[in-house]
């Protein structure tokens, strides 16, 4: 295991945690929106840099890889669709809660199609943190249909993230982290931008600070966070990284509460722990399907 791996993961988990606090101070811009800049933004950023380090060879991706590519970008771009609009919808806590349930589908799906062993302590890990989630999400059923409909679209926002991660998981394998982050985020705000103008909304009208947060998402969870994970990947496994995520939801309801003033229930506060208990139980005992991976350097 890296060391860099252990400045990595904790600076990526911090910066995913602002995503949801950075959406909820933009009220005046629609979700599509508000996902077509966060990527498109992002992409014009890390797209110099990335030349500059790898080269036009960068754009020169086999067409079996380009195909994950492809369908890595879609997934994506369905994931940030979902959630932000959930973010319209519902708390904070429990829309983050929800999407970061993934680990259910990821750890299914790893069995399925790549033969991963599921630790019981990872195992363990999946079913207490996704518990712990269920409790979060009923706390808000009360409130009306609204919070509902928002708690449905985080769940859509967390098969999509379930689907990018294993997909990511199968590219990482062969391409670094810069031929496969530049291409994944420029598919995914073409296909962000292309929503957009079909739905007939646009870019211009917001206010002032709108346009600040947009550029914040940008760097902060997207280029910091996202790449983050993305790299992790390569010496991790998809199963790991999703449940680490699970930590998301803690910390972005803490930054909810100082920030937007949205309270914590009792059972929101117990969701939580059991989603901290969840991440210890998986990281117990790191073997195949579960903790960390000796694996060469992606870079």
């Amino acid at each position: 295991m890296p060391a860099s791996l252990l400045i990595a993961l904790p600076l990526g988990l911090i910066s995913i945690c602002t995503a949801s606090i950075l959406v909820k101070l933009c009220p005046d811009a629609p979700a599509v929106v508000i996902a077509s800049a966060r990527l498109g933004i992002a992409s014009v950023i890390l797209l110099p840099g990335a030349v500059t380090v790898k080269g036009w060879r960068l754009f020169h991706i086999p067409w079996e890889d380009l195909r994950f590519i492809l369908l890595s970008g879609l997934f994506l771009s369905g994931h940030f669709l979902f959630w932000i609009a959930s973010l319209k919808y519902t708390s904070v806590l429990s829309s983050v809660v929800i999407v970061a349930s993934n680990p259910i589908f990821v750890g299914v799906a790893s069995y399925l199609l790549f033969r991963e062993r599921i630790h019981r302590y990872l195992a363990l890990g999946i079913l207490s943190g996704s518990v712990g989630g269920i409790i979060i999400a009923l706390s808000d059923f009360h409130q009306g249909a609204g919070f509902v409909w928002g708690d449905l679209l985080s769940l859509g926002g967390a098969v999509m993230a379930s689907s990018y991660l294993l997909v990511g998981r199968k590219v990482r394998k062969k391409l670094d982290l810069l031929s496969y982050i530049t291409p994944v985020y420029g598919v995914t705000a073409l296909i962000l931008l292309a929503v957009v103008l079909i739905s007939g909304k646009g870019f211009s009208g917001y206010s002032q600070s709108t346009y600040l947060y947009f550029l914040l998402l940008a760097v902060f969870p997207q280029l910091i966070g996202h790449s983050s994970l993305n790299w992790s990947l390569r010496y991790i496994t998809a199963t790991t990284v999703a449940v680490l995520i699970l930590i998301e939801p803690v910390g972005s309801g803490i930054l909810a509460y100082f920030f937007l003033g949205e309270g914590v229930s009792l059972m929101q506060g117990v969701g939580s722990i059991l989603i901290l208990a969840g991440i210890f139980f998986s990281m117990l005992e790191p073997g195949e399907g579960s903790g960390f991976r000796d694996l060469p350097n992606p870079l």
